[in-house]
């Protein structure tokens, strides 16, 4: 589930992959829209204000304001560059008209630090949101998008990005059929008792999930059904799907934990096998645009850098490796797909980024053995970079 908590941690960590990220970071936002792409910029940078483009707008950010440079921009490729003003780490949303489905969105920017959010818009009436501390429903106001002839820096050719969006779904709809027959074995053996098994098929099996988490908020309530945390649990809500069988087969970390019973394994294990059967089911008939694409693998590849590498998404049994390998498998698949646009608008940039962003090498994850539980913080932080530096 794509969800960033940023710590100490998180900030020292993420310098180990810092080449890898960054390039694919700029890589992928600008495959469909050919705009510009910033790294955490000091705040106070101009950015995408310079030069009185309508579609290049502010956005302050503190702890109590949200405050944009316009309420309205003319529709096509808009930039919103967030500045956090405030103490706490934010995050700034576009929503659809309705509050609820998310247009776009950019996440984890800490005090201090501009980031942008750049993204095709369409004509009609949205919503904005900053989210100090990166949760509730945030600081929310009003946006319109006139229609306009005009497409903006970095129109699409409708052919390519066809082609792409086209590919990108036969992936999804590949990745999801063999989560589905690989999450089949895994519960099985889970059933019946043989959690060796199991716990050796658990991380294999969830790389066809990080593969495709990049469009994972179109799958809507799947998600969370089957990839939240237990430390993102709202008051109330019920745990389940990947990470609560995850939590019973690597027990350790965990203070006076009450094993599943058999009958709370096959309940748990059975929804994880219904639910990823109703994701393979609803795939071919979702639309992934370039633009979420993208934006998408970027938001990915910044939580690896900034969460996933201190060890948050698999914090019982410590299969991290696995996850980072395949977000990144995933995210070079959207580059492969966007590539052909990117090479008509800008050839020299493609070239460039194609060799930055060549695989990753292949590491631990291709043994097919499960890493010991939690390793120490130094011996992650040394893993992570012999295995996501290229």
């Amino acid at each position: 589930m794509i969800t960033i908590r940023l710590s100490r941690r998180a900030r020292l960590f993420s310098l180990p992959i810092r080449t890898l990220i960054l390039t694919s970071t700029c890589t992928l936002v600008s495959l469909p829209l050919l705009a510009g792409c910033t790294d955490n910029a000091p705040a106070g940078s101009t950015g995408a204000t310079a030069g009185g483009n309508p579609r290049a707008l502010t956005v302050q950010a503190t702890d109590s304001e949200c405050k944009l440079s316009t309420t309205s921009a003319p529709s096509g490729t808009i930039t919103f560059a967030v500045t956090n003003g405030g103490s706490k780490v934010t995050e700034f949303y576009l929503y659809g008209e309705d509050g609820k489905r998310i247009v776009g969105e950019v996440e984890n920017i800490g005090p201090g630090i501009t980031r942008e959010l750049v993204l095709k818009v369409e004509p009609g009436n949205y919503i904005t949101a900053c989210k100090p501390g990166m949760a509730g429903d945030g600081i929310r106001a009003p946006f319109s998008v006139s229609d306009s002839d005009q497409q903006g820096s970095g129109g699409y050719d409708i052919q390519l990005v066809e082609r792409a969006n086209d590919k990108y779904r036969q992936y999804v709809e590949d990745q999801t059929k063999q989560l589905e027959s690989m999450t089949a074995k895994f519960v099985a053996a889970y059933q019946a008792g043989k959690d060796d098994e199991a716990r050796a098929l658990y991380p294999v099996a969830r790389m066809h999930w990080e593969r495709i988490e990049t469009v994972a908020e179109s799958f809507g309530d799947l998600d969370p059904k089957l990839d939240l945390r237990e430390a993102d649990l709202e008051p109330g809500q019920k745990w389940t799907g990947w990470h609560r069988l995850e939590k019973d087969l690597w027990p350790t970390r965990a203070k006076n934990y009450q094993p599943l019973s058999k009958a709370e394994r096959a309940a748990y294990s059975d929804d994880l096998v219904q639910n990823t059967a109703i994701l393979h089911k609803r795939v071919p008939n979702l639309d992934f645009r370039a633009d979420e694409i993208a934006d998408g693998s970027r938001g990915l590849l910044d939580e690896v850098a900034t969460g996933k590498v201190t060890g948050e998404e698999e914090y019982w049994s410590g299969t991290d490796l696995w996850d980072f390998q395949a977000n990144i498998e995933g995210a070079l698949v959207a580059f492969k797909g966007l590539r052909p646009l990117l090479r008509e608008r800008d050839p020299a940039l493609e070239s460039q980024i194609a060799e930055s962003s060549r695989p990753c090498r292949h590491c631990s994850t291709r043994s097919g053995k499960v890493m010991a539980p939690r390793p120490t913080t130094s011996s992650v932080r040394r893993r992570s970079r012999s295995c996501l530096m290229p």
